[in-house]
């Protein structure tokens, strides 16, 4: 999978998504140091085990380089950022029941939107799988030759 590039300084607004999911009950909002423990669980149960690694950096930083979308007090989805490498948007994912509500696209922006404020002027999405969803979502491009990128010779994962 390639790694895609997003100008940070073209961002579609944050806010419409925050409202609409707001109005379903649903919050987006940065990580708490207090629920590592549970968002890197909740990880495991629901992706890949890598991305436990991956959200565990985040939780690190200061402030949390992680976000969540919480409904009825349920995790729903996390996303992202500085973990893998600076400037790199990733890991996230949005609990299957949950999927198709905005959730995803509200963690993107939260977390594009954070790492605009904090100094950046692009974004990585390191091995980026729906390529169209990024597309759409932030006006993301693909970087030519960048698979495997920076995840070459990745443990535990079949080169072939």
């Amino acid at each position: 999978m390639a790694d895609l590039l997003v100008k940070l300084y073209e961002l579609p607004p944050l806010e419409p998504s925050l409202t609409a999911l707001q109005a379903e009950g649903i919050a987006v909002r940065r990580a708490l140091a207090a629920e590592k423990y549970l968002v890197i669980a909740w990880i495991g149960q629901h992706f890949w085990p890598h991305w436990q690694s991956e959200c565990e950096a985040a939780f690190g930083h200061q402030p949390v380089s992680c976000f969540v979308a919480v409904g009825g007090g349920e995790l729903l989805g996390f996303a992202c950022y500085d973990v893998t490498r600076k400037g790199f948007f990733g890991p996230t994912g949005v609990a299957e029941a949950a999927r198709g509500r905005g959730i995803g696209k509200a963690l993107l922006l939260m977390c594009l939107h954070s790492m605009w404020i904090e100094g950046y002027g692009y974004a990585i999405i390191g091995g980026a799988g729906p390529i169209d969803f990024y597309r759409q979502a932030v006006g993301a491009i693909e970087i030519p030759g960048s698979t495997p990128g920076v995840y070459r010779g990745l443990l535990g994962v079949d080169a072939t």
